[in-house]
């Protein structure tokens, strides 16, 4: 059975300072790489779902988007830790947009995974709705350290 572990962005994998979509600006928690080294070891494919209105919006494109993905990915890459896949809404509303659950939707079908054995974590309700509606069967409240959530995997 696949498994996953769902990340919020901004807020959870990096410092939230609105609208982040510069590699410059993009801060990591501490102990993110750790974390997601000690889920990938475990067996969770490791897949990042985010709003990003801040498109829709205009305060960036989809390419300013993409670079900034990329910067990610390739720091956890840095880490010894894949980001199996990165789904994102830039609409301001819609299926994707969180809390509902189309993002999880996607990759569940994409990847086959099974949510019941899967995890995941943000820092808004909105993040938590999501996974419940989309059948996750761990939703962790992200509150700004990693080190307690390592009990749950």
């Amino acid at each position: 059975m696949t498994k996953a572990l769902f990340l919020d962005r901004d807020g959870t994998i990096n410092v939230d300072y609105g609208y982040v979509y510069e590699p410059e600006r993009f801060v990591f928690i501490d102990g993110v790489f750790d974390f997601c080294r000690m889920a990938q070891e475990k067996g969770y494919l490791i897949i990042v779902v985010t709003n990003q209105s801040g498109i829709e919006r205009g305060y960036f494109t989809e390419a300013d988007f993409a670079v900034v993905t990329k910067y990610m990915v390739d720091r956890f890459a840095a880490a010894s830790v894949t980001i199996t896949d990165v789904f994102h809404c830039p609409s301001l509303e819609g299926p994707d947009r969180k809390p509902e659950p189309g993002l999880f939707l996607k990759a569940q079908a994409k990847y086959d995974i099974d949510m019941a054995l899967s995890v995941n974590i943000g820092d808004r309700d909105r993040d938590i709705e999501a996974g419940r509606r989309a059948g996750v069967g761990t939703n962790l409240l992200f509150e700004g350290e990693f080190r307690p959530l390592g009990q749950m995997l």
